[in-house]
């Protein structure tokens, strides 16, 4: 790399049009978290938990986590703003090979393997409204990834616009759970279940519980990406992040306490179908329709607002290497990374069309990100305390509270993250730390140019 790209990584580049608000970010955030994981995960978890507060605990472990992610992402986003988000964090921190290494990892693992996973499970659910044949599933997946990619070349606004329709439906979906949960204070339920017995040991059946709980939970990272577009990032950003976090930990906590009320935790841990047997309680006989267009627009909600924010980094890339230097350009009339969202969207739609071969392809695609995913973040937290050391004098606007203590328990949660998704998720996770590893020459050639 040459040293003119060098310092244009480190020092980031002049922010484009900054058009974002407060609200535009917070609807980001939120679509991104509050996805449909909260209709699928929730008995997984219970089954890792022998009571209601154990169950109730982990939920709030997994809000503290976030909270604690939020607070270390809002100080590097507001001392660093950049629209490479942890690219550019990562790079000031460990210099430009890890920074690229993560950028290579997120374009050809995390972030397109995100994309491709709600993709798959928006095409479920929309194959039962429209049956397209017998790879409709993929069809649907295929299509909503070049349909909400295409929006967002057209530009930001419309994307945003979009983001915030589809995130207040998503709230609206979740209401309904709660509103459920209310009406059955006065019905004569029957008794629920009692709960099952926790297999193997304790501290096994926490780890998997937590693993399924911040996957629920998993996206808040993504506002990382918007510091560069935010108006007035150094106050802004830590309200995006904070207000974003408050708004996802009280609606999961809200529908995980009306489903104990609905189910017990004993049921909750047999139901098959959550969200169904909910939505027959609000909308009787028209329940599955409802279910899939609740699961349809949360999953559309989530796709878009990660495409958003995955584009951003192969701008970063090609900022940075020669040999992708086409993926830098920006368009001025739409203002965003219209070449790298393009790339972006054609490796989803590669992983789509693999994953349609497979004979699970919402399992197999989590098993290709999550290790990946969680060694940059774990990499992220440490550079806050790096970066903290190498540049005392940095203007940092918003300082995490409890430093180092915040940056460390986000670095060892991650670390035990990164064990427990490889041990879970078996072949699947060796394929995505094996596509890792091919970047390390990659990224040697391209950087030549």
């Amino acid at each position: 790399m040459t040293a003119t790209a060098t310092t244009t990584a480190a020092a980031g580049t002049p922010n484009r049009s900054q058009g974002l608000s407060v609200i535009d970010g917070v609807g980001v955030l939120v679509g991104v978290v509050l996805g449909i994981g909260i209709f699928g995960f929730p008995p997984l978890v219970a089954q890792n938990a022998g009571s209601v507060p154990v169950y109730i605990g982990m939920w709030l472990a997994g809000g503290l986590v976030m909270l604690v992610g939020a607070l270390c992402y809002a100080e590097l986003g507001s001392a660093y703003p950049d629209s490479g988000g942890e690219y550019h964090y990562l790079s000031r921190a460990w210099g430009p090979k890890v920074a690229l290494l993560f950028g290579w990892a997120r374009g050809t693992v995390i972030q397109t393997g995100s994309i491709a996973v709600i993709a798959f499970i928006y095409g479920e659910y929309a194959q039962r409204l429209l049956p397209l044949g017998e790879h409709g599933v993929a069809l649907h997946a295929a299509m909503s990834v070049i349909v909400l990619t295409g929006l967002n070349i057209v530009g930001t606004l419309q994307s945003k616009r979009l983001q915030l329709v589809l995130s207040v439906l998503e709230l609206a979906s979740l209401a309904a759970i709660v509103v459920a949960g209310l009406m059955s204070l006065g019905a004569d339920l029957p008794p629920p279940p009692p709960p099952m017995p926790i297999e193997g040991s304790l501290a096994g059946a926490l780890g998997m519980g937590m693993v399924f709980v911040l996957l629920t939970y998993g996206g808040w990272n993504e506002a990382a990406y918007l510091c560069g577009e935010l108006r007035d990032p150094a106050r802004n950003v830590v309200r995006v992040m904070l207000i974003g976090t408050l708004i996802v930990v009280g609606a999961y906590l809200l529908v995980n306490l009306a489903l104990l009320q609905i189910f017990g935790l004993g049921g909750l841990q047999r139901s098959q179908a959550v969200g169904s047997q909910v939505m027959e309680m609000v909308a009787g006989p028209y329940a599955g329709t409802l279910l899939a267009l609740t699961v349809c627009w949360g999953s559309l909600t989530t796709i878009n607002g990660t495409i958003f924010t995955g584009g951003r980094v192969y701008h970063a890339l090609g900022r940075d290497l020669p040999g992708l230097r086409k993926l830098s350009g920006w368009t001025e009339r739409g203002q965003s990374p219209a070449n790298g969202l393009l790339v972006q969207g054609i490796i989803t739609l590669a992983l789509v069309a693999v994953g349609a071969f497979s004979e699970n392809a919402v399992e197999s695609l989590v098993a290709y990100t999550a290790p990946v995913f969680w060694l940059f973040m774990m990499l992220v937290a440490l550079a806050l305390i790096r970066l903290r050391r190498s540049e005392p004098d940095h203007p940092r606007p918003f300082k995490v509270p409890l430093y180092p203590l915040t940056p460390l328990l986000l670095a060892l949660t991650c670390a035990g993250l990164i064990w427990s998704s490889t041990v879970y998720a078996g072949f699947g996770s060796l394929l995505g730390l094996g596509v890792l590893i091919i970047g390390v020459p990659a990224i040697y050639f391209l950087r030549r140019g």
